[in-house]
């Protein structure tokens, strides 16, 4: 078993998989990497299965030192890493010798980065996975949905893996953000069809893995109300103030707000790398359009 000291640590540094599946009926979100593309490219580098347990670095502050010698992947945003004195760049597998230290500073590029140990780290099931929800109290290293914390540890009891570096391994290029729209968006006015799909979006500070809220002109809904129902991960609601909020991997189950639509998975995982200020557009997509763009992403992972 491999182990890494946690010697600094923030609220948001999580570890996180996949997400939990099948229990939404109980109240349980599903949890996970908020930028699974990440999270798969710092698995595939190391020869993982794609969710196998990471964790995500949100804004950086995080730094861990290694209690032997210790094989890891990055991948995801240039949170300004550090081994000892040496950058290091995401989208790679490295070494720490015992000793060594790894540690993230602040953005230049993007919000998340990932880090992957060889199998993934060990983690109690929790109802079939170990993402972290702080507010369920699920998940992590404990199991208790607790954030990782200065004086903890990290194992991990994987070996192997190879040295590898991602051919393109910065963010995807800024592009619209592709909305599947839904039967709601009917009764939105006409104005606010087009607000929503031609004017520039601003993301709020007031972000957090529950939803990220978008500022720009109001959109107005003129449909009745509507009895509360499921919520799709990346479902689009405005609210009475008119101002959208996208929801994220520890939203609530349910809920009552219209909705224009949902994100298609690539387009939440970019959205998980913007910054508060940073400023995004929404394009509509047909939900085949979407599905074989996600198709043809996912054969990437196979081509390695």
């Amino acid at each position: 078993m491999s182990r890494l000291l946690i010697e600094a640590s923030t609220p948001l540094c999580l570890l996180q998989d996949a997400g939990r599946f099948g229990v939404r009926h109980l109240g349980v979100t599903q949890g996970g990497a908020l930028d699974w593309v990440s999270m798969s490219w710092a698995n595939w580098l190391l020869g993982n299965a794609l969710d196998a347990p990471v964790v995500e670095i949100t804004l950086g502050g995080f730094t861990v030192q290694a209690e032997g010698y210790c094989l890891l992947a990055l991948a995801g945003a240039d949170l300004g890493a550090y081994i000892d004195e040496r950058a290091i760049s995401p989208g790679r597998s490295f070494i720490l010798q015992k000793g060594q230290r790894l540690r993230f500073t602040q953005p230049f590029s993007g919000a998340r980065a990932y880090l992957a140990p060889p199998g993934g780290f060990d983690a109690p099931d929790v109802l079939g996975s170990c993402a972290t929800v702080v507010r369920e109290e699920l998940g992590g290293v404990d199991g208790f949905g607790k954030a990782l914390a200065e004086g903890g540890r990290l194992a991990y009891s994987g070996t192997g893996g190879a040295m590898k570096v991602l051919s393109v391994p910065g963010l995807p290029a800024k592009a619209p953000l592709e909305v599947i729209v839904g039967a709601q968006i009917g009764q939105f006015s006409g104005q606010s069809v087009f607000d929503a799909f031609n004017t520039e979006w601003a993301l709020d500070s007031r972000a957090d893995r529950m939803g990220m809220r978008l500022l720009g002109t109001p959109l107005q809904y003129q449909g009745p109300s509507l009895i509360s129902e499921g919520i799709p991960l990346g479902a689009i609601q405005v609210p009475p103030d008119g101002q959208p909020i996208v929801l994220l991997n520890d939203r609530q189950t349910i809920g009552g707000y219209p909705r224009l639509g949902a994100l298609t998975p690539l387009a939440l995982a970019r959205l998980a790398q913007c910054l508060p200020g940073e400023k995004v557009k929404l394009a509509p997509v047909v939900q085949e359009t979407a599905h074989r763009q996600h198709s043809d992403f996912l054969q990437r992972f196979t081509e390695g």
